[in-house]
């Protein structure tokens, strides 16, 4: 078994790595745009218009009760249907599936955020006669960073592996790599092994680096008190 590992990493790494590249942008770029979702989500979610608040609440919902996979078949089923003058690719259409999909979990990571940041921050403020707004954007947001960014970033390591749902269409990424490879050699058990190795290698770094930051902002923390 370790023998035909050895070969067949020998024989297709390109491939694996190929893969690993598609998996690593399509995480990031999916994790990217679903901030940005997440936090005007977040911040109609903590607005005082309950018709804003409902609607959130809705999204959630739906989303958070339905498989990450059901998301990805709509996506691709129903995009291409109502934009044919888009002409999106399958890509395109599962990248906005992730985007959609994740957005609902970040949006819950960048609520806690704000609420964890002390209410006595945004009375001053209104004090002051700053708007919602501006509050919102210079007060309390910089301050939910820190609460925001260690959960955004196990939130990327999760989206690591959930892009290996994509395989099922044939995107680009490691799942894909790996079923290219199995089709070519037969060699089922070896190919997928090192497809796990190769996530497991990296989800790995990434966790290292992660708990790194973290000491670091509690580093930071301690020495600004």
């Amino acid at each position: 078994m370790l023998d035909q590992i050895a070969r067949l990493w020998a024989r297709y790494y390109y491939v694996y790595l190929q893969g690993l590249w598609g998996t690593i942008w399509l995480s990031a770029v999916s994790v990217f745009f679903a901030t940005i979702l997440g936090t005007v989500l977040a911040v109609m979610k903590l607005s005082k218009y309950k018709a804003l608040n409902w609607f959130v609440d809705l999204y959630l919902w739906i989303l958070r009760g339905t498989p990450a996979l059901l998301h990805l078949y709509f996506f691709w089923l129903i995009l291409p249907k109502m934009f044919p003058a888009l002409l999106l690719t399958e890509t395109q259409s599962i990248l906005v599936a992730l985007v959609v999909s994740a957005s609902a979990y970040v949006c819950e990571i960048i609520r806690s955020g704000i609420q964890a940041v002390d209410a006595g921050q945004t009375e001053a403020a209104k004090s002051l006669g700053m708007t919602s707004f501006n509050t919102m954007r210079k007060i309390v947001l910089p301050q939910a960073v820190k609460n925001i960014l260690p959960a955004l970033g196990n939130e990327y390591i999760s989206m690591i592996k959930q892009t290996s749902l994509a395989s099922v269409f044939f995107v680009g990424e490691l799942m894909t790599a790996y079923r290219t490879i199995q089709a070519a050699t037969f060699l089922s058990i070896p190919s997928l092994s090192i497809a796990g190795m190769v996530y497991l290698t990296i989800t790995s770094v990434l966790t290292l680096a992660l708990r790194a930051f973290e000491r670091r902002l509690r580093r930071s923390d301690k020495t600004a008190e």
